[in-house]
């Protein structure tokens, strides 16, 4: 597995593990736990070390999960994890990103992550309610204490990221992007790149769509977040085929997976990002790993850049509730 340098020199495996599907939001959740611990245990042995995980993910349960995996590695792994929910009997009922709940989801967060530090601290979601200037001037009073290494933020725009940027340095900025959800690329990838912020995307096979796997004939059970999300009702993933399709003949053309294209796409864009694939299987990791070293042309890239230009994208990538949680 390659490396990656994010922002301040945090180097990271340049394709990361998304645990959040271990958890919540993909149908059923697993049975067994360990089953879930040999699954993020067998990621580093396939070169990942960059772990994404959330106290908002069960709640609280994926942390713990995470926390329960890599103890006994955690020297060779950097841990991501969030703040800024506001949790109450064990759904997240709006925002709170006051800087006394930072504070609290930073020491709840240690021990459920069975470490004295947290690698790097994202804002999950940006809180309107409190100045940007406060969060990120609490998490560099955590970085101080030892208690954080890197400040992170997430789905935040970019007169967002330059504000916080000003008070402390910004590591990483996580949002959806993908061959399907470009919206990064007009504003907030430009900002990176001048402030030397790393980008780390969610969802980077739109959610398991652009891996080939998902289309009209797909059921999804009464926990499967693609349920509330526009992009996959029936009408709409009938007009997306057509892009899957178009990535799918490329990968056999050149005898590799639609995910590992979708993926070596993103490679591809720019040097510091790094995107953050989800599974329960580590055969999926396995394939996900081996898309660094699939070589897309110049003409393929170019080709896969027009792709949304060309075929468009039927329905929105949140529901109207979670659309109105991205600061833009």
């Amino acid at each position: 597995m390659h490396t990656r340098t994010l922002g301040q020199g945090l180097v990271v495996s340049a394709i990361g593990l998304g645990a959040m599907g271990m958890s919540q939001s993909y149908g059923p959740n697993p049975g067994d736990r360990a089953d879930m611990v040999t699954v993020l245990r067998s990621a580093a042995e396939h070169g990942v070390t960059f772990y994404d995980t959330a106290e908002v993910y069960g709640p609280y349960d994926n942390e713990e999960l995470v926390g329960e995996a890599l103890e006994p590695l955690r020297h060779q792994v950097v841990i991501a994890t969030k703040f800024g929910w506001h949790i109450q009997n064990g759904q997240s009922v709006g925002l709170d990103s006051r800087p006394e709940q930072i504070r609290r989801v930073a020491e709840a967060s240690l021990k459920r992550l069975r470490t004295d530090v947290i690698d790097l601290f994202y804002q999950h979601r940006v809180d309107p309610t409190v100045p940007i200037e406060d969060v990120a001037g609490t998490v560099s009073d955590l970085i101080a204490e030892g208690k954080v290494r890197h400040f992170g933020l997430s789905e935040a725009s970019a007169a967002t990221v330059r504000a916080a940027h000003a008070v402390h340095p910004v590591t990483a900025v996580q949002s959806e992007y993908s061959l399907w959800t470009r919206d990064p690329e007009t504003e907030v990838l430009p900002t990176l790149a001048e402030l030397g912020i790393g980008f780390v995307p969610f969802s980077p096979l739109g959610k398991g769509f652009l891996t080939g796997t998902v289309d009209t004939s797909t059921s999804f059970s009464d926990g499967d977040i693609r349920r509330r999300v526009p992009r996959f009702y029936q009408e709409n993933l009938a007009a997306n085929q057509a892009l899957v399709d178009h990535v799918k003949d490329l990968a056999s053309k050149k005898e590799t997976s639609p995910g590992q294209i979708a993926l070596a796409w993103l490679l591809a864009q720019e040097s510091w990002i790094v995107p953050i694939p989800g599974t329960r299987r580590t055969a999926r990791i396995q394939e996900n790993a081996a898309a660094t070293e699939v070589p897309l042309s110049a003409d393929e890239l170019a080709d896969l850049d027009s792709l949304t230009q060309r075929i468009g994208v039927h329905g929105a990538r949140y529901n109207t509730l979670h659309m109105g949680y991205v600061n833009r």
